[in-house]
This record gives structure tokens, C-alpha cells and sequence, in this order.
């Protein structure tokens, strides 16, 4: 055992601590715990406003990752909770009166009141001096007297809001209402029941915490919640009406209240998890929504980690320090994760004419730390039926499966994003493009997409940019067109291409006439004959004060730039590409008319969202006219701006109706890129949530884009009807031939994923060392 913190100030190396502890919960009473037992001589003191039975909510759920840190830590805790827990494996989901189950998750759970009786125990038992029914004096006083404050005083932490200053926490309110009830019997399973009641769709979690108890959530979005009368009920009221939606789950019985009141969950973030001796951990700290069951667990492993910190560092500022360096990225990812949970309980309404088995999958995928591959461990016949529903044939994963759009049948799911290389000459496109895509192609992706390809000379990024304004620009990409159609062979050079090719067409708009990407992203060329003048929907620089202010169109102009789309149209059909994508994201020209923040126009091309879609539907339309009927259109978007005041996801949704209502085939979903002041929310997989509500609203074809970088993503999407194509961009830097590799690590060889002639020997890693050797057979001591 470590010795005694070395308190900075104290005027004694060995002086032990004198610890306030503000709030009785699970995370405060584990900290007192480990921080005595660690020094015993340690002077801890917990305060609790409320009486040592009392509790709200009912069960808790902790992971076996939770349970083992409790086990190392402290034995004595962990024996206890051993002897409570209730445990089980399987996850029922109810939909429109089916039942389906998944196996093999492993949970363990015990009552609320239990486990605070275990540390209250545990507490008494060290010594730790525990004080109830007094609140605790403020945070500032008790850090005059004490060495280390630790404010474990929940989402509504007085600490926290005195101190806002410091912390500076971000509060934000949810959109569904819940309320925490408790059944008098157990779940066999962890339970997830829909009611799809004339007032709108209710959902309940349930889940066993002891052998005849069962905590019950109900949960709705708000405006269901008033639909159905429970803002003017009661509690007595609103368990009753709970019983009657949910009279199959709960048996018919009416679930039990303890002080349960309606609530609209709160996720907390903090800037700064310390101030001075002061620190919050838990739900002061911060907040993950129940539907992944982590908020006990969270605190519990903030008071590990912060005991572990205060007994390794030398002073307390580096144990706050390295605490919250240790479980900032941890919890970040636990946020992200139950943010999405969330947001699919939130937008449930849209998945409930899903096949049965997809809203399951789709379920128990919707935090994105289930996958494909690891649900397949845990319950391989449940996903098996999953990936029958889907289509896949015997052996085939998920991105194998070809997809049709209009006339064209891709291979496979994969699609090499567009990305902007830089390096053509006047426009033209060179050997690198032809190696670039061709290699991409080579590599097994079902379709390949050009960088933007700009319609005039002054509609390009950069210098560097590609266009088709020019039959020697078409001629060049003809070349490339050819190789991908001809050269890319799995048998004969008569065989089907492994791959299609798409070209996107686009306009910069505003954000033209700057430096390659590696001299600069977005700064503007050096002043001189090299820039060209800019085109926009409004007189708006991209960076203010640096970027060339553009020219707003007048109808000359709009004109001139539609007919510029439409002769590159007919450039790109004899060019032999495949599918046409017209590029409305990103800030460029089309994605400033579809802005409220980059479109300030009073005409008819600007206001509301029907006048700010117009000119881009006007493009659209002349660029569909011209293009073969056979082969298919998708338009990008950007489907937030990430702003305030900007495109919102409700917003994209509308957009992407225009454009399917106008003949588009898919909607390729991107984010962002609009304004530079721009706050995204960048985590795995980030901008799919996005994809996933157009797709499921509308039920138009998607290209999810966004982190997607593994191929478990990628069949998780698809299964669970997220996405109909996932578009994939760095992995493709890394890995030309990503797609062939996936291929072979799921141990496929179909029709999806044809390995070139030339490159079979290379469908399995080559060894990377002696493998022969004998094995050892003694171990001598």
C-alpha cells in the first residue's frame, strides 16, 4: 500500500489529509471509502442532506469493468456486492406485440438502498465520519478548513453553480420526459417495450435488481408527455396510466413511486473538473442518459480513479490534475456514446416500421459501442437472422451485398468519399488522378467518387482543382472513366468492372481562389494576377476581413453559372462516369444559397427555406435533364452547419425531400464546413446520425459519411438501416485497397470483393515471423 499524501503547504510531508465529502451518493461515499483505507489517519467527513435510508430511483447497473476496479481496490466492498447482485444475459425487445431476444450481454444489478447500505457499512467500519440530514456547508467555507473538497452533489450541484465561473458548465436539457418507477416482480431480461399510443410513441426500459424488483423507466418526447395529459396528473396518476399502456409488460399490476416526478434528463459537461482544493466527480462533474446505464458507474470510477491520483502524486494539484487528465477522454466517449442512445430513443417515432429484427439491431446498436462483430459474438443466431432479413446471402457481411440505383448495380457498399487532391493543371486531371482513383478502384470499393470537379474556371478552390469546362479537361477524365471500366478485371477483359465511378460537380462560391490545402486551407492566394474574382449567393467574405469579398449573383450571373453546370454535365456523361453528384455542402456556391447564415438575400432566392433552395433545385433540375435517365443522381449536403442560426437536422430533412421530390436517387449526408465559426461535434461515426433521419423519414436512399473507419461500422449501419452506402475517405488514404482487406478479415471472397488477377497472392497477409517453433511444455520456478 502507498503511503500518505504529501500535502502541499501543510508544513509536515506526512501529514495526512483532512477530506470534506459533499453529497452521500454511490461516487462520494467510494471516494471516503478508498481515500481512508489508503491512510487510515485520513479525517473524512461525508455530508448528506437527506436520512440514510432515504434514496431515489431504484436499481443500479454495473459492468464487470466497474466490478473488477472495486474488487482490486477494495475486496471488502466488493464481497458484498457480490452477494447482491442479481444477474442476467438477455435483452427483449417488444415490438408491435413481438418479442424478440439477444443473448450473451451479461448484466449486473441490486437495488439502490442495498448498495448505499454496503458503503455506509464500509464507511462506519474505516472510520469515515458520516453525517446526515445536514447539508454541507458551502464549498468555499469547507475548503478554508480542509485539504481536499470533493463535491459529490449531483446534476444539480450547488458546488458547481457557485463556482460556474470557474467550471464553467454547459447544461443541456433533453427533449423526452421519464419518470423512475419500480415493478414488484423481476425481469427475465433486460426489457424494452414500444407502445404506439394515438398520442404519440412511449417507450419503457425495464430491468431486475433483485430477485422480486424490477426498476421501470417510461419515457416520451415532451410533446407526447402533454399529449397524453401527464403534465396535470400526479404521481399516484401518472403510475397508473403507466400500467395501463404498458398492462403487458407490468403484468397489469401498477409500478410503485418513491418521490417519482416527470423530469426531462439533463446532460453536464464541464470546462474544468478542479478548482483550487476543490473537485467534482459524478454527476456534478458530469452526466451519461440511463439508457446506457452509467451514471453510478461513472461516479463509481471517478472515485477510484481520483483516490488512485491523490495517492500517486506528490501534491494535490497534480492528483486533481492527472484525475481529471485520466477520466476526461473516458467519460467524453461514455458522453458520446449516451448522446446518441438518447437521440435514437428521441427520434424513436422514425424507426418503428422498421422489419422487427432491424429496429431490434438497430436498438441494441444505437450507442455504436455494439457492433456488428461483437453482437455476433454475444448472440451469433440473433444476428444471423438479422443478416438474413437484410439479404445477405450465406457467408456474405453486410457491405457485400450489391445495392442497386437506377440503372446501376454496385458491387458492394463501400464508396470512396471525394476528396480534393490539388495538384491538377489548369484543370486538367493527370497520372495522379488516373493512379489516385484507379488504385481506389483496384482496391475493391463498389464505387469511387472524383474530387469536386468545378464547372468554370472561377467556380475552382484552388489552382490545383479539377474541372470539366473544357473537352480537354473531359478527354483527360475519359482516360480515367476507361481504366476503372476496362482495366479492372477479375477474370477476363470481358468481365463486369469491380468498380463504378462517380464525378461530383460543384461551384466554390465564396470560398474560391485560395492556397493548396498544404499552403494554407482557406487562406486566400497571395494578392496578384493569380486570383479570380468570386461568386456567391451574398456579399459575404468566408473569413472576414481576410477572404476576397464575392460578388452576389445577379440573374445574369445565376444563369451563366447554371449553364456552366449543365455544359459539364454533358462533359461528364461522354466521359463515361457513372453516377452524378452535385455538391450542395460545405460553403461552396449551391451550399450558400441553402444557409440562412451565408444567404441574406431579399429576392426570391433567398428568406425562408423554400426560397433559399430554388436556385440550388434550379441546378438540380437542368443538370438532371441532361444527364442519362439510366444513370443515377445524388446531391451532398450539409446537413448542420453547426452553428447557431444555422441549417439544423430538422432543416436538412426538407432539403433532402426537395431534392428526392426533384428526381435525386440518394442523398449523400455530410456536416458543417459552412462557417468557420462552426462548433462540431466530432467523435466515431459522428455525422451518421444525420444520414440515419433523412433515411428513416423519408425513406430515400442515403450515403452516410463522417469517422466512419472501420468495417464493423460499416455493417453496423447497414443493419441497422442507418445507412444504404457509407462513404469512407481517410481509410482510403491509409489503404487504397481497404475494401479487398475487409474483405479478407471476415474471411469473405464473393462476388462483392473480386481480387484483381495480378493481386490474388496478396488476398492473405504474408507471415511476419517464424510461427514453427515448438511449444514450451515445463515452466521451471
Amino acid at each position: 500500500m502507498a503511503g500518505p499524501l504529501t500535502v502541499a503547504g501543510a508544513g509536515n510531508p506526512v501529514e495526512p489529509l483532512k477530506v470534506a465529502v459533499i453529497g452521500g451518493g454511490p461516487g462520494g461515499l467510494y471516494a471516503a471509502v478508498l481515500l481512508k483505507r489508503l491512510d487510515p489517519r485520513r479525517e473524512i467527513t461525508v455530508w448528506e442532506r437527506n436520512a440514510a435510508d432515504d434514496t431515489f430511483g431504484f436499481g443500479v447497473v454495473l459492468s464487470d469493468e466497474t466490478l473488477g476496479g472495486i474488487e482490486h481496490a477494495d475486496p471488502t466492498v466488493h464481497r458484498a456486492l457480490q452477494g447482491e447482485f442479481v444477474r442476467w444475459d438477455g435483452i427483449d425487445i417488444v415490438h408491435r406485440g413481438r418479442t424478440l431476444t439477444s443473448g450473451g450481454h451479461g448484466f449486473a444489478a441490486l437495488g439502490r438502498h442495498r448498495l448505499l447500505e454496503i458503503l455506509h457499512e464500509r464507511c462506519t467500519s474505516l472510520g469515515v465520519r458520516l453525517r446526515f440530514r445536514t447539508p454541507a456547508p458551502p464549498a468555499a467555507e469547507l475548503a478554508a478548513t480542509h485539504d481536499l473538497v470533493i463535491a459529490a452533489d449531483g446534476v444539480n450541484s450547488p458546488t458547481r453553480e457557485t463556482h460556474a465561473d470557474v467550471f464553467r458548465p454547459t447544461v443541456g436539457t433533453e427533449r423526452c420526459r421519464y419518470i423512475w418507477l419500480a415493478a414488484d416482480f423481476a425481469f427475465d431480461a433486460f426489457r424494452f417495450e414500444i407502445a404506439e399510443t394515438e398520442h404519440g410513441v412511449m417507450q419503457l426500459h425495464g430491468y431486475p435488481f433483485s430477485a422480486d424488483a424490477s426498476t421501470v423507466i417510461v419515457e416520451m418526447r415532451e410533446e407526447v408527455w402533454r399529449a397524453a395529459g401527464f403534465d396535470t396528473l400526479d404521481e399516484r396518476q401518472s403510475t397508473e396510466q403507466c400500467a395501463k399502456i404498458f398492462a403487458d409488460a407490468l403484468g397489469g399490476r401498477t409500478p410503485r413511486a418513491n418521490k417519482s416526478s416527470w423530469t426531462a434528463f439533463r446532460t453536464v459537461v464541464n470546462a474544468r473538473w478542479s478548482h483550487g482544493n476543490t473537485v467534482l466527480i459524478g454527476d456534478a462533474a458530469h452526466t451519461a442518459h440511463f439508457s446506457i446505464g452509467s451514471g453510478t458507474k461513472l461516479a463509481v470510477e471517478d472515485a477510484l480513479a481520483l483516490a488512485a491520483c491523490v495517492d500517486e502524486q506528490p501534491d494535490l494539484p497534480a492528483a486533481l490534475a492527472a484525475y481529471e487528465s485520466e477520466r476526461r477522454p473516458v467519460v467524453e466517449s461514455t458522453q458520446r456514446a449516451a448522446a446518441a442512445s438518447l437521440r435514437w430513443f428521441e427520434e424513436l417515432a422514425t424507426y418503428t416500421d422498421q422489419p422487427a429484427r432491424q429496429f431490434a439491431f438497430g436498438l441494441l446498436t444505437r450507442s455504436r459501442r455494439v457492433t456488428h462483430d461483437n453482437l455476433r459474438l454475444r448472440d451469433a443466431t440473433f444476428t444471423g437472422a438479422v443478416e438474413e432479413d437484410f439479404g445477405c446471402p450465406p457467408g456474405t457481411p453486410p457491405m457485400f451485398t450489391p445495392f442497386r440505383l437506377r440503372g446501376l448495380t454496385l458491387r458492394n457498399r463501400v464508396v470512396v468519399s471525394a476528396m480534393d487532391m490539388y495538384v491538377a493543371e489548369d484543370g486538367v486531371p493527370g497520372d495522379f488522378h488516373l493512379v489516385h482513383l484507379g488504385a481506389r478502384a483496384l482496391g475493391g470499393a463498389g464505387l469511387v467518387m472524383t474530387e469536386m470537379v468545378c464547372v468554370g474556371p472561377e467556380g475552382r478552390i484552388t489552382p490545383g482543382c479539377t474541372g470539366l469546362w473544357t473537352d480537354e479537361q473531359a478527354a483527360a477524365w475519359r482516360r480515367v472513366t476507361d481504366f476503372v471500366h476496362t482495366a479492372v478485371h477479375t477474370t477476363a477483359p470481358t468481365a463486369e468492372p469491380t468498380a463504378a465511378i462517380g464525378v461530383q460537380l460543384g461551384h466554390s462560391g465564396r470560398k474560391g481562389s485560395t492556397r493548396l490545402m498544404w499552403e494554407g486551407m482557406d487562406q486566400p492566394l497571395p494578392d496578384g494576377d493569380a486570383n479570380w474574382p468570386l461568386s456567391a449567393a451574398s456579399a459575404l467574405p468566408y473569413l472576414p476581413g481576410i477572404s476576397q469579398v464575392p460578388h452576389a449573383l445577379d440573374r445574369a450571373g445565376l444563369t451563366e453559372i447554371r449553364e456552366q453546370f449543365a455544359s459539364a454535365t454533358r462533359r461528364a456523361a461522354d466521359a463515361g462516369f457513372d453516377l452524378l453528384e452535385l455538391h450542395c455542402a460545405h460553403g461552396y456556391l449551391l451550399s450558400g444559397f441553402l444557409s440562412p447564415l451565408t444567404n441574406t438575400r431579399t429576392d426570391a432566392y433567398g428568406g425562408d427555406l423554400a426560397g433559399r433552395l430554388r436556385y440550388p433545385l434550379e441546378v438540380f433540375d437542368a443538370v438532371r435533364e441532361l444527364w442519362p435517365d439510366d444513370r443515377p443522381m445524388t446531391v451532398r449536403i450539409s446537413a448542420t452547419d453547426w452553428a447557431p442560426g444555422g441549417n439544423t437536422a430538422e432543416e436538412s430533412v426538407e432539403i433532402a425531400r426537395a431534392f428526392a421530390a426533384h428526381g435525386a436517387d440518394a442523398i449523400d449526408v455530410s456536416t458543417g464546413q459552412v462557417v468557420p465559426e462552426e462548433r462540431p461535434e466530432f467523435g466515431r461515426s459522428y455525422q451518421t446520425p444525420f444520414a440515419d433521419r433523412i433515411r428513416n423519414t423519408l425513406s430515400v436512399p442515403v450515403v452516410a459519411v463522417g469517422a466512419i473507419s472501420s468495417w464493423d461500422d460499416v455493417n453496423s449501419l447497414l443493419l441497422a438501416g442507418r445507412a444504404d452506402l457509407c462513404a469512407l475517405a481517410r481509410p482510403h488514404l491509409h489503404d487504397p485497397h481497404w475494401t479487398l482487406h475487409a474483405a479478407a478479415d471476415q474471411g469473405y471472397s464473393g462476388p462483392g470483393a473480386p481480387w484483381p488477377l495480378p493481386y490474388r497472392a496478396g488476398s492473405r497477409p504474408p507471415p511476419t515471423g517464424r510461427t514453427d517453433g515448438p511449444k514450451p511444455r515445463l515452466t521451471l520456478t
